[in-house]
């Protein structure tokens, strides 16, 4: 294929470019710039266009691909610029600090209220949790296996109020104080 051919076939594709690249960006000179390099990375790679081949869709390819590549880039970088004097880029992912301190006191307050519950309801419930079955349960226990389930079901039950009833309490709390 010459290079006048290639070039009056990416002419003629240039609208549907535009409109595809808008689609993907929704910006109007995001899309311009993704056409623009749609187009130079067709002019420079013309020589792994396969003539007979649809040259439409090895366009799109090619604008699909840059598309993603620099999305994946900019997610990936998460860097931003600090306009003060000293103009250093910070990465604000390695600035953030994990504090678990909620869920460590609410795990402690579940551990409490299973630790309330009855033996005949702990240990069952207890193996279960830990990931032992019914079956399994009963036989150690030397207990028939619906009193197994009944147990569980019982125990989940109570945890359940007790849930209801601790949080209950927060939730009164915060419904007075606005």
């Amino acid at each position: 294929m010459s290079t006048v051919e290639f070039y009056n076939l990416l002419d003629k594709q240039t609208q549907t470019l535009q409109n595809f690249a808008y689609s993907l960006t929704k910006d109007s000179e995001d899309a311009k710039d993704l056409c623009q390099e749609t187009a130079f990375r067709a002019l420079s790679n013309k020589d792994k266009f396969q003539p007979g081949t649809n040259f439409k869709a090895w366009l799109i390819t090619i604008m699909k691909n840059i598309f993603i590549n620099n999305y994946r880039r900019k997610v990936k970088g998460g860097v931003i610029n600090d306009h003060s004097d000293n103009q250093y880029y910070l990465n604000s992912i390695n600035n953030s600090v994990l504090n678990r301190a909620d869920s460590d006191i609410m795990m402690k307050e579940l551990n409490g209220m299973v630790e309330s519950l009855d033996d005949s309801l702990k240990i069952p419930f207890l193996r279960y949790y830990h990931g032992f079955k019914y079956q399994e349960i009963a036989d150690e226990l030397k207990l028939p296996l619906g009193t197994v389930k009944s147990r569980i079901f019982f125990a989940r039950k109570a945890l359940k109020n007790m849930i209801a009833g601790h949080y209950a309490i927060y939730e009164d709390i915060a419904a007075l104080e606005n």
